[in-house]
């Protein structure tokens, strides 16, 4: 049995600052349970950048509209298939309804930063119009990133990616040909002298093959600071959990000291009391055995009175 679904999602729908507990929390009750590789992989999941974190809250929360986006990269890459396929397709319309939803969900994630408590940066929304951009690009394809459990930014897929996610199967393509835009890339990669036109197509080509490079590149870098700075954040959670248990402990601390010194002065004012009772009770005693004496003495002398007054009748 996999792990509850129900549970991932309530973890990616969580408040940033509560991801962590929750994740370990999660991890440990399927460790408890007996699922030990599930709770690894759960335990793995790392705590998503404030901008790939408001992306999954665009998800739970306007789904429709974001479901909508993605639907609508289905169908440019339908309409593109067409293109290259040689069918009329109109991708104009499909553009813009693509630019004003994701205008939309920009203004929807400005929304849901500030009311978290997080600062809407130029970069944090730069960040999160490029995770948007990917999940158009990506659409329902099999394989496209799960939106609203994303645990880091996307980048709009590589050139060959996208190629693999146009549809095979429309137009009047043979079955067996590779796609006219891989077709179209290894072309483009062959020497000049083959045509002028493929010469004329190289120098764009290669270009774009460079610039291709450099985003790989950078965004390999990227992920490496979003995993430091992830490492980080977390490391940095633990020290102010164990400060914060510190700060705990040594309220504890001083509250019992300071409960101690009141039982050991309510101790010694108690021993004085006791003190003091001891002595007074003595003085009672001796004053007791001193008035008893004196009664006696006094009942001595009422018969030696006695006595005489007899003797003289």
């Amino acid at each position: 049995m996999g792990t509850s679904q129900s549970d991932l999602d309530h973890l990616f729908q969580l408040p940033l600052s509560e991801f962590t507990a929750a994740r370990n929390a999660l991890a440990a009750k399927l460790k408890k349970a007996g699922r030990a590789e599930e709770s690894e992989r759960v335990k793995r999941l790392l705590k998503p950048p404030a901008s790939a974190w408001t992306v999954n809250q665009l998800y739970w929360r306007h789904g429709k509209e974001l479901s909508a986006l993605m639907d609508n990269g289905d169908r440019f890459r339908a309409a593109q298939a067409a293109q290259l396929a040689g069918q009329p397709a109109d991708v104009r319309p499909l553009l813009d309804t693509r630019r004003q939803t994701l205008a939309s969900l920009t203004k929807r994630a400005a929304d849901i930063l500030r009311g978290s408590g997080h600062a809407a940066t130029p970069e944090t929304m730069r960040r999160i119009m490029t995770t948007l951009e990917a999940l158009a690009t990506y659409g329902t394809a099999e394989g496209a990133p799960p939106a609203g459990r994303l645990t880091d930014d996307l980048e709009p897929p590589g050139f060959e990616a996208l190629a693999a996610l146009v549809p095979r199967d429309g137009g009047n393509k043979r079955e067996g040909d590779t796609s006219r835009v891989l077709q179209f890339r290894q072309e483009t990669r062959k020497p000049r002298a083959q045509t002028a036109r493929r010469a004329t197509l190289d120098p764009e080509e290669e270009a774009r093959r460079r610039q291709e490079e450099l985003n790989a590149r950078r965004a390999a870098a990227r992920e490496k600071v979003q995993a430091a700075e992830q490492t980080v954040q977390e490391a940095r959670g633990g020290v102010e959990e164990a400060e914060a248990a510190l700060k705990q402990a040594a309220s504890k601390t001083k509250a019992a000291e300071q409960e101690k010194a009141e039982a050991e002065q309510r101790f010694e004012q108690a021993s004085a009391a006791a003190t003091e009772a001891t002595r007074e009770a003595r003085a009672v005693a001796r004053r007791a055995e001193e008035a008893a004496q004196a009664l006696s003495d006094a009942e001595r002398e009422l018969e030696r009175a006695r006595q005489a007054l007899d003797a003289i009748q």
